[in-house]
């Protein structure tokens, strides 16, 4: 696995166990138990928080929550129809032969950075938990040798970085994108599941304002904030505009230029 990390990773706020899947053999549970520097041990009732490594198929599982990253899964391909897709590029800039460089800062489960490189975006995604960025890699990996070309083709266009975004710097020209974990009402039950299993490996970060202070500071053209609809504007600064769906929006941060020009 050629994942791109950095010692600025954080280690998971609740304690996680690797398990192998039931009838398969264990090597490449143990190998990700020793590179995650977590505790491996051998298959039986599921229970607590765990990380469950197959030969072909890996995903995190909490008090019955199960959280996966598939790329060609059916809900990604009925997403890849979708009308928020259209919202996010157009957020990022994207247009007619002009597909922005991403740097996604909270890449967390990267669907998102998906839907962007599928778009014709080169992505970043920055995940500052081993884990999450382990499991990003392991799905772009399989990605790679999908059936369908445009998903291989997305995962071309991708990689992932393990590091905590605040100590990186963002190249020039790139979009930033930033999607902070936040609470959500009115979700379902499933997805509530889910949020809970993230929140468990990296809670909400306490503030904030570091996030933003640390996008403001960086050398890029356009800032991409998604937020829930009705949620305060992440930071002082006004957007340039934002555009909704009917749970979510994104507020855009569009600069001058550091040379002195502008967009």
């Amino acid at each position: 696995m050629q994942l791109v990390s950095s010692d600025q990773r954080s280690k998971p706020s609740g304690e996680l166990t690797v398990l192998p899947i039931q009838g398969e053999s264990p090597k490449r549970a143990r190998a990700t138990a020793a590179y995650l520097d977590l505790t491996y041990r051998d298959y039986g009732s599921i229970s607590g928080a765990n990380l469950v490594v197959g030969e072909t198929a890996t995903w995190l599982e909490l008090e019955g929550a199960k959280v996966t990253v598939q790329f060609d899964s059916s809900a990604m391909r009925h997403r890849r129809r979708g009308g928020h897709n259209e919202l996010l590029g157009r957020a990022i800039g994207i247009k007619e032969n002009h597909y922005p460089a991403v740097f996604d800062a909270t890449g967390g489960l990267a669907r998102d950075a998906f839907v962007l490189a599928d778009s014709g975006c080169c992505v970043t995604v920055c995940e500052r938990v081993p884990v999450l960025a382990w499991l990003v890699q392991d799905a772009l990996e399989a990605a790679q040798v999908s059936a369908h070309d445009h998903v291989r083709e997305a995962a071309g266009r991708m990689r992932v970085v393990a590091a905590d975004s605040l100590q990186l710097t963002v190249e020039e020209r790139s979009v930033l994108y930033l999607d902070p974990m936040f609470p959500e009402r009115k979700k379902a039950a499933a997805v509530r599941k889910e949020a809970a299993a993230l929140q468990y490996l990296a809670a909400p970060m306490e503030d904030e304002i570091d996030l933003w202070e640390w996008a403001w500071r960086q050398p890029v053209d356009r800032i991409v904030v998604k937020r829930p609809l009705r949620a305060p504007t992440l930071g002082p600064q006004n957007p340039s505009h934002t555009l909704s769906g009917k749970a979510i929006r994104f507020d855009v941060f569009v600069r001058q230029r550091v040379n002195g020009g502008s967009e």
